[in-house]
């Protein structure tokens, strides 16, 4: 049911049968984003013989300006932003009259946020976890849902924040640690690493009837971007001032690019529709029994 609504509600609604081979889809995209960047360092630097050991000076900037890379990413982020606005926007409109057609309340969107930031529901409703190997209960799933949802945006907030840096104060990268955008930056990878090296063993451990096989390319797709993206990340920090500088940063580049292009159809869909869901479900559950029996 899951993988049909984020198919039914992709948009534009062509863009459903990316879902169908998710897997290939992460795959060529992230082909694409990595020929796209490695292209433009050799446009840029003359050849490809000078990726390896390049006068950078420890500077990104040199190889990419600042401007190019906006000129890259922003359209890609905006777009991204407005196909899951429409797919969350058509779910809305035939949930919300099929349900009580009730307007979502401050409480029930204060008590839905609070649901999404704790990751309510993967305790099993219990507490004690959800099945993976066997039917004995764990929280591990949790554990690492809730290091790779945070870590993430963790790594958001970094660049959001170096944004606000680079055009409201006029400081530019690249940030070197006590920096604030630093600092929330390698939280956010570390975190995004354990996070999803967690799920990746979860996953490939779990048993056939606790999941539905025809995500697992799809889950494990998006499992291995997102590490990639960290890992890549905080490699591009620690080799910065190493003749792999050019290299690790198209890498990295690659795999954000991406990351990006594919949100909307893939895994991460899954946290848009099920904050969504949410919502409707503390407005609904404000609302008397229709039948008259009381509070469930």
């Amino acid at each position: 049911v899951r993988g049909q609504t984020y198919a039914d509600y992709a948009w534009p609604p062509a863009m459903g049968k990316l879902y169908q081979r998710n897997g290939l889809t992460l795959s060529l995209a992230l082909v694409a984003g990595l020929f796209l960047f490695l292209a433009l360092a050799v446009a840029t630097q003359g050849g490809p013989g000078r990726l390896w050991n390049g006068n950078l000076d420890s500077n990104f900037y040199k190889l990419f300006p600042h401007n190019l890379l906006v000129g890259i990413f922003a359209p890609v982020f905006l777009f991204v932003v407005f196909a899951l606005t429409m797919g969350v926007r058509r779910f809305w409109q035939d949930v919300k009259p099929a349900t009580s057609n009730v307007d979502v309340s401050g409480p029930a969107a204060a008590e839905a946020t609070h649901d999404v930031l704790r990751l309510k529901y993967l305790d099993g409703g219990h507490g004690d976890g959800c099945n993976n190997e066997d039917d004995e209960y764990t929280l591990k799933r949790r554990r690492c849902h809730h290091l790779t949802f945070y870590g993430f945006l963790l790594c958001f907030a970094a660049t959001a924040l170096a944004t606000v840096y680079h055009y409201v104060f006029g400081w530019s990268a690249p940030y070197e640690l006590p920096s604030l955008p630093k600092v929330l930056g390698a939280l956010g990878g570390v975190s995004l690493m354990l996070g999803t090296a967690g799920l990746w063993m979860l996953n490939r451990r779990r048993h056939p009837l606790h999941g539905d096989a025809k995500q697992k390319p799809m889950d494990l797709g998006f499992i291995a971007l997102l590490f990639l993206v960290a890992a890549s990340g905080l490699a591009l920090w620690l080799g910065r001032g190493t003749p792999a500088l050019a290299l690790l940063l198209c890498l990295h580049l690659g795999a954000v690019i991406a990351l990006f292009a594919t949100l909307p159809y893939g895994k991460f869909a899954h946290g848009i529709f099920r904050t969504a869901a949410l919502l409707r479900h503390n407005a609904e559950k404000r609302e008397p029994s229709p039948i008259g029996l009381g509070a469930d």
